[in-house]
């Protein structure tokens, strides 16, 4: 059965790729240096060893880095967090107290964070997402760069849905 709604958002802004890229140069530098040149980098020169093993630490994180990404799914079922790869989380719409669209604002960067006023915060750019109450009081925002839509598909599901989101509060 076909999703109502799905948007998968992911890390590709320019600068991102540049500060991936500054952070991948130094190791590279340090092993063609040290390694092949037979050189030693810098005035207190790491072993090889922990040399090579940062450089793969630096590797993995970049690729974990370009590897992340939040899916949304709003479906008959209700709706499905995918923070790749660190959780996968589902709502039932019978968990939910109510949702709304709404501008959250700048919460000191992107990834998920905690607000006393939102909760639990999941978000890759941007300030506008989806804040949902459940029935346990727990607050969850999922962001998203398609609002309009967004209200659309849950006005299906949430009747009482509210335009809040163009205007900050």
């Amino acid at each position: 059965m076909e999703q109502p709604f799905l948007e998968i958002q992911r890390y590709r802004k320019w600068w991102m790729f540049l500060i991936v890229s500054l952070l991948l140069v130094l190791p590279v530098i340090s092993i063609y240096q040290q390694i092949y040149l037979g050189k030693p980098f810098g005035n207190n020169p790491a072993p090889d060893g922990l040399l090579i093993g940062f450089s793969v630490f630096m590797v993995l994180l970049a690729v974990l880095f370009l590897t992340i990404f939040l899916k949304t799914e709003v479906g008959w079922d209700g709706i499905t967090i995918h923070y790749s790869p660190f959780f996968k989380k589902q709502i039932l719409w019978s968990q939910i107290q109510s949702a709304d669209i709404v501008d959250y604002g700048f919460l000191g960067g992107w990834g998920f964070r905690y607000s006393r006023k939102y909760g639990s915060v999941y978000n890759v750019s941007g300030r506008i997402g989806l804040a949902i109450v459940l029935m346990n009081n727990q607050k969850i925002v999922i962001g998203t760069q398609r609002p309009d839509e967004l209200r659309e598909v849950l006005k299906k599901y949430i009747p009482n849905l509210e335009p809040e989101w163009a205007s900050p509060k």
